[in-house]
């Protein structure tokens, strides 16, 4: 009871505090008023009508015996009052265990890694307030995930969250996934390389079709397949916000390509998207440069080391002329033949945003570089100031042509694998 009062007498509202002493200054005031009837009556007897009356000490008996009922009254009100403080003690103490906000998030972390059995994580507990939280390669782990993103919940300080490699799996995936449908903060997420899985990938869609504040998002290495790309497809027409998504390293296949090329037609937020080592080809290939001759707002496109072929180069070139916004494109490493170098080379004849373009490592031998470079030189509104040819070899003709486009576009610069015939037999 003494604990509860000091706990009372700290914690109170200052309204209770208040009826508190109005009810104390009551008390007072009825004691004095009695005191001073009771002096008042004295003064009127006198000192003799006290003396001659034979009933003196019945009179003052009774006198003494009133105001002690009444001071018994006053104290059973007393403790009337003082068992309400009791259930007033109780109720504030409950509250403040109940209402006490975590500020930082410590105790709700500290808390969800002894529900899950999981070690904290020092680095998180010391930048729990930073704007940036970079936790790679701390193995983590699903478990340990999932309390992670418990504090992160309402976390108000980190922007910026790098949680790659830490084996979080599809149950963790989901627990991070589960958080930023509730955080409005963080801009920036990396889940690279943690096998998210299918099971993962539906999370992360369902999320994305919720979050409206995040930028940019990393699931590069996370064993998606082409029913991850099920749930994805969807998300991205749903989501206008996001704006940089990597789904590199990955095992999207033909399907997937159907269906995201179908959505990024509609997209209307991504400004880069990587999809680099990957199984894209075939009809998949043809979908997806489908979709991106519809899309509007991307800038920056990587399909390196996928399979788009000869048909898929065909459609890129389709892709090039409808699209007046992509400025970087990069299809190294997709087996396109030298037709398939030519015709995309058709699209950049009238192409008048792409600046980069990286078509190395395909066997489009030196027809296909010197194919691609005629359709700028014969572009006048070309905006090209980048072509690599990596580890493809050209011989004079390139280099011949390459000196006459570089007067009309000075800035453009050329790489590629070496000249052929550049090494000749010395004379005897």
């Amino acid at each position: 009871m003494v604990h509860g009062k000091k706990l009372a007498n700290e914690v109170l509202l200052p309204s209770v505090l208040e009826d508190d002493d109005d009810a104390e200054r009551e008390s007072e005031k009825l004691q004095l008023g009695e005191r001073s009837s009771s002096q008042t009556e004295v003064d009127v007897r006198g000192p003799e009508d006290q003396r001659s009356s034979p009933d003196e000490n019945l009179l003052d008996g009774g006198k003494r015996q009133g105001e002690k009922d009444e001071e018994e009254e006053e104290e059973l009100g007393g403790q009337e009052h003082v068992t309400s403080d009791e259930d007033n003690d109780t109720d504030l103490e409950l509250t403040g265990e109940e209402d006490a906000y975590d500020l930082t998030g410590q105790m709700s972390y500290m808390k969800a890694c002894d529900m899950l059995q999981v070690v904290p994580a020092s680095c998180f507990l010391q930048h729990m307030q930073s704007s940036e939280l970079v936790m790679k390669h701390r193995g983590l782990g699903p478990q340990g995930t999932k309390a992670l993103a418990v504090p992160l919940v309402t976390n108000t300080s980190i922007l910026r969250l790098n949680l790659q490699d830490n084996w979080m799996e599809g149950m963790g995936g989901a627990a991070v996934a589960g958080m930023l449908k509730e955080n409005y903060y963080i801009t920036e997420v990396d889940l690279s390389d943690n096998s998210l899985g299918d099971f993962g990938a539906r999370a992360i869609a369902g999320m994305l079709k919720e979050n409206n504040t995040l930028v940019s998002l990393n699931l590069s290495g996370n064993r998606f397949t082409d029913r991850s790309a099920e749930h994805l497809g969807p998300a991205l027409i749903t989501n206008t916000r996001l704006q940089h998504l990597d789904l590199s390293y990955n095992a999207l296949g033909e399907r997937a390509g159907q269906n995201l090329g179908a959505s990024l037609s509609e997209n209307t937020g991504l400004r880069s998207l990587s999809l680099a080592w990957n199984g894209i080809r075939g009809r998949g290939a043809v979908l997806l440069a489908m979709g991106l001759g519809g899309n509007v707002f991307l800038r920056t496109v990587n399909l390196s080391c996928n399979g788009f072929g000869k048909e898929g180069a065909i459609a890129l070139g389709q892709a090039l002329k409808e699209n007046n916004v992509l400025e970087e494109l990069n299809v190294s490493n997709n087996r396109i033949p030298p037709e398939g170098a030519i015709r995309l080379a058709m699209g950049l004849k009238v192409n008048k945003t792409i600046k980069s373009l990286n078509i190395g490592r395909n066997p489009i031998l030196n027809a296909g570089c010197c194919g691609i470079l005629k359709s700028i030189q014969e572009n006048p509104n070309s905006a090209m100031e980048a072509l690599d040819f990596s580890d493809i070899t050209v011989n004079q003709d390139f280099e011949d042509l390459y000196t006459a486009v570089k007067e009309m576009f000075p800035v453009l610069r050329v790489n590629h694998g070496g000249r052929t015939g550049k090494f000749r037999k010395a004379k005897a």
